[in-house]
């Protein structure tokens, strides 16, 4: 039980540090609907981990009528979650949750199938979850993951990737010189954007060879034209 509550300290100071609206430690742990979902699933968990099963799931379902927030007390979530916003997030029974994951409002770690085992997926350690994710089926998000809003995930995803659409696609996958992983950065390469970018980049240059074309037919039939009529009458 005693890990419970150190538990619960790293789950306010983890808001203090990641919420730049976060004032003091008192205004987190009464004002936060993702630390309180939390605070409630870790009591939860553990009249689980115990066998008091009902216990358990009538104070899950107590945290999801206070926040808004919806977490089966037999998931199983590290160290480190901040939930920002937190109305709507759903994180299902199989469901494994690494450390310092970042997780906005309206998330789903849900399932594709009534068959019991493991139907949840599992996301590792510092991965952020934009709002509005769906990350569906017994699938592994790699570590310093980053999921877009709105996109739908059912496929793995390899670590240090940015996913994004739906279905998710990854536009950018591994570790670049250049391009170091930042916790802190909330923008996505749009696949779309780009492409309308090549296409403009390619567009004079399908214009100078229409252009040239053009003016070869146009020099081609005007020498026709002037060529002599050559021919046989009839008698």
């Amino acid at each position: 039980m005693l890990s419970v509550f150190k538990k619960i300290k790293e789950d306010v100071e983890v808001a203090l540090e990641k919420d730049p609206a976060s004032r003091n430690f008192l205004e987190v742990l009464v004002c936060y609907p993702g630390v309180h979902a939390l605070i409630i699933y870790r009591f939860s968990h553990w009249f689980w981990k115990y066998g008091f099963r009902f216990l358990a799931r009538a104070v899950s379902y107590f945290a999801r009528w206070l926040t808004g927030i919806e977490i089966h007390p037999a998931a199983i979530i590290g160290k480190r979650l901040f939930i920002d916003h937190g109305m709507g997030v759903v994180i299902g029974e199989t469901s494994e949750v690494g450390d310092n994951v970042f997780m906005y409002h309206g998330v789903t770690l849900g399932g594709l199938s009534m068959k019991k085992g493991k139907r949840h997926p599992t996301i590792h350690s510092n991965v952020m979850l934009g709002a509005g994710a769906q990350v569906l089926g017994p699938i592994e998000i790699g570590s310093h993951t980053k999921i877009g809003s709105g996109s739908v995930v059912v496929e793995s995803v390899p670590e240090y990737s940015t996913v994004i659409g739906v279905p998710g696609r990854v536009v950018f996958s591994g570790v670049s010189s250049e391009l170091e992983y930042d916790e802190g950065l909330q923008t996505f390469p749009d696949p779309m954007a780009r492409a309308i970018e090549c296409m403009l980049d390619r567009i004079p240059q399908m214009e100078k060879e229409i252009r040239i074309l053009k003016e070869t037919v146009a020099n081609y039939q005007e020498r026709e034209n002037k060529l002599p009529k050559t021919g046989t009458d009839s008698p």
